[in-house]
């Protein structure tokens, strides 16, 4: 597979090459947008991160926002969508890492720069992300050294997308490595919102008695989790997340909180810095490396305080 990889890319630098004097004349005019839930403040501020670096090289240039819902067919028409109308360059959120595939091949095919942001999409000519296999390593490895290496302990999971499966993987890794730790759920999908967090949880509490902590594959999930345990009167629950969102923030600042950390992302960034190498792309300049994993950092109560979240002043 990496053979393959240099031989595209080798192809591709040859053709920047012979066409170079007509990239001197591009300018970039149109970007669309397509989001797993224009609702989530996580994708609220990967448009704003695409937007700054985007008027960074135009300021004139048309940016169109839409939310797939998290629905695979609404995302294939929204991308069409954009094929038909012609934009420069697809900012894509895939909200499935593998059925998304014809609709990105068919963009490429119209000569659309296809730039994935949070969540792998095939094909897609560049891609940055969040470390999340590291992402839930470090959130239930918290938990395991919260609770000594024994107890019971549950995973939600969300929809099919390579961020939150690799985050279960990471978990799951962890979890398995540590005898003392019993797993009696994984296979719960809590559509990664907040409602969906709650209802899974609450069947979880429900079922089980003696459940000590939970891992939710992001915050939203985490945080329904958290208020399903307080309608069930238990203040004795581990939760961690993903995401470092601002409601998690707010949790974490509360003692009483049961939500204890959350591996944090950037989602400003991430997003920018795809757009950054989307556009180099669609310049003609090939980027040395087409995937970019960033590294999530931990953030309980104890360094809240040195957290630049979502929602802070960026330049």
């Amino acid at each position: 597979m990496r053979k393959l990889t240099k031989v595209l890319f080798g192809t591709a630098a040859a053709l920047a090459i012979a066409t170079g004097a007509q990239a001197e004349d591009k300018k970039l005019e149109s970007i669309g947008i397509s989001v797993g839930l224009l609702g989530n403040p996580f994708f609220v501020a990967t448009i704003k991160g695409i937007e700054d670096r985007a008027r960074e090289i135009n300021p004139d240039v048309e940016i169109t926002s839409v939310s797939a819902d998290y629905d695979l067919n609404k995302q294939v028409n929204q991308i069409d969508n954009f094929i038909a109308a012609g934009v420069d360059i697809i900012m894509l959120n895939a909200v499935d890492d593998t059925a998304i595939a014809p609709a990105v091949k068919r963009a490429k095919n119209a000569g659309i720069v296809v730039a994935a942001f949070d969540v792998s999409a095939p094909g897609a000519d560049v891609t940055v992300m969040t470390d999340n296999i590291a992402a839930g390593t470090k959130a239930c490895q918290f938990i395991v050294d919260a609770l000594d290496g024994e107890g019971n302990v549950a995973i939600i999971k969300g929809p099919s997308s390579s961020s939150l499966n690799d985050r279960f993987k990471g978990c799951s890794d962890v979890f398995a490595a540590n005898g003392g730790i019993n797993v009696l759920s994984d296979d719960q999908n809590g559509k990664a919102a907040r409602d969906g967090g709650l209802e899974v949880m609450q069947g979880l509490l429900t079922r089980f008695q003696d459940l000590d902590a939970v891992f939710g594959a992001n915050d939203p999930m985490a945080l329904g989790a958290q208020l399903a345990a307080k309608q069930f009167n238990r203040t004795d629950i581990i939760i961690t997340g993903v995401d470092g969102a601002p409601d998690t923030e707010e949790s974490l600042a509360d003692p009483s909180s049961l939500l204890k950390a959350s591996a944090s992302q950037d989602p400003y960034v991430m997003a920018g810095m795809a757009l950054k190498m989307g556009y180099e792309l669609f310049m003609g300049n090939v980027p040395d490396e087409d995937t970019v994993l960033i590294e999530p950092v931990l953030i309980t109560a104890d360094n809240l305080g040195e957290y630049q979240g979502w929602t802070a002043a960026r330049d």
